[in-house]
């Protein structure tokens, strides 16, 4: 088995879903599940850059006249949602990503939040360093923005050309004081660890340059080479594992030294950093709305969205399609996958104990009826590799095992979702 297989944010995977036939309603989808706490997520797929690692679904080189199309589908869209639940959603956290939001210009991004509504719950938005402007975080501070997340992902210029990501370290930090004098309560930086001619020392020494910020939340990420990438067909070389185990390694040392705690295999978070409320939603078993193309929405039997892409050509074309979609398009499910018992029980066990507190067993035994450890016989094997410790009345991944999070997850999947993900049509 090799450490780094894939991320798993979320599963089913978004390459296991597949068009809906019929279309359901919205309204029979979120018929019987609870929605007083859920998370909003809306979904921007535009970038000044590609980046050579980025999977994302999202485009370049947008013009203004389709960022105006885009904002008018997302408001077609959610008076479509809004109508088909009834008015009946409490969202509890809410996060804008994409893409990049701060791609929208000032205007942009007030017109956006007249559009959702996130009027006093805690509310995360995704940056970068062009386009971390003072003017557009005056924005997001006016509307109550809670986080901000700036994709860093290195302070040394030669290693951001390396990752195809062309940025300068003085606009980089331009970009952080801009978001400290703002005044957001959390900054997350984004960092990543595998990069050609990154060494210790480089690596370390980003860390560095990133806590001088002071930010309240890291995240560490592995670098991957994906199909369709800027960085797709580049020879890895053959220790490139161990380069990003020993990396790992030395920056979650560096981080936990350092008064941060562990949240999972990527996150980290400053012991004293704010709490920002919302602590009643749970990924494991509370839904979220989507809107957007490209954002996805979960209930406990259903996972849908739009169609996804990672090539420039189809990216252009899907979100084409959205932006001329009519309200009553937006009024079903298109593009998903049905979760039956057993897969509901799959994700709970994966949105639990690939984060560093783990599964709690009697959670998971009055929400199923049944034990984890009987439903699971595969985690009796990572017992085994020393990467899982049952404490009697909680699941946790040990320290190595946390390490492993990119190979424990994909092993997880059923063999259905797996055998979906590979018939995927990667364009």
């Amino acid at each position: 088995m090799r450490p780094y297989q894939d991320y798993v944010y979320a599963y089913p995977h978004k390459t296991a879903y597949r068009p809906l036939e019929p279309r359901p309603r919205l309204r029979d989808v979120w018929a019987n599940e609870p929605r007083d706490a859920l998370f909003h997520y809306v979904h921007i797929p535009f970038c000044e850059i590609r980046c050579g690692f980025c999977n994302l679904f999202t485009r370049t080189g947008a013009p203004a006249e389709l960022v105006t199309r885009y904002l008018d589908a997302v408001r077609r869209q959610a008076n479509a949602v809004r109508e088909e639940l009834d008015g009946r959603a409490t969202f509890v956290q809410a996060a804008i990503g994409g893409g990049t939001p701060t791609y929208l210009e000032p205007g942009e991004l007030d017109r956006l939040f007249d559009i959702v509504g996130l009027d006093g719950i805690p509310v995360s938005v995704e940056t970068s360093p062009d386009t971390a402007t003072p003017d557009r975080l005056a924005v997001l501070a006016g509307r109550g923005v809670t986080r901000i997340s700036c994709g860093v992902q290195s302070f040394d210029d030669k290693e951001a050309r390396a990752a195809v990501r062309p940025q300068k370290r003085a606009a980089v930090e331009a970009a952080l004081d801009a978001i400290r004098a703002a005044g957001f309560p959390v900054l997350n930086i984004d960092l990543i660890y595998g990069i050609t001619g990154q060494t210790d020392v480089t690596w370390l020494a980003s860390l560095d340059a990133a806590l001088a910020w002071q930010p309240e939340e890291l995240y560490l990420y592995p670098l991957y080479v994906r199909p369709l990438t800027g960085l797709a067909g580049r020879e890895t070389p053959q220790e490139w594992d161990e380069q990003r185990m020993r990396l790992y390694t030395l920056g979650r040392d560096h981080l936990l030294a350092r008064g941060y705690e562990q949240q999972s295999m990527r996150m980290f978070r400053r012991a004293d950093a704010p709490a920002l409320g919302g602590d009643d939603y749970s990924c494991q078993s509370d839904g979220m709305v989507g809107l957007g193309c490209g954002a996805r929405s979960y209930t406990r039997g259903l996972h849908y969205s739009f169609d996804y892409a990672v090539s420039p050509g189809t990216v252009r074309g899907i979100i084409d399609d959205y932006v001329s979609r009519p309200l009553s398009d937006f009024t079903r499910a298109e593009v998903g996958i049905p979760l039956d018992a057993a897969e509901q029980r799959r994700r709970h066990l994966l949105q639990s104990v690939l984060q560093a507190d783990g599964l709690e067993k009697a959670w998971y035994r009055k929400r199923f009826g049944t034990d984890v450890t009987e439903d699971f016989g595969e985690l009796a094997a990572l017992a085994d590799r020393g990467w899982l410790v049952d404490s009697g009345d909680r699941l946790q991944l040990t320290p190595e095992g946390l390490a492993w999070s990119d190979a424990i997850g994909p092993a997880l999947f059923s063999p259905a979702v797996r055998a979906a993900m590979a018939a995927y049509d990667r364009r």
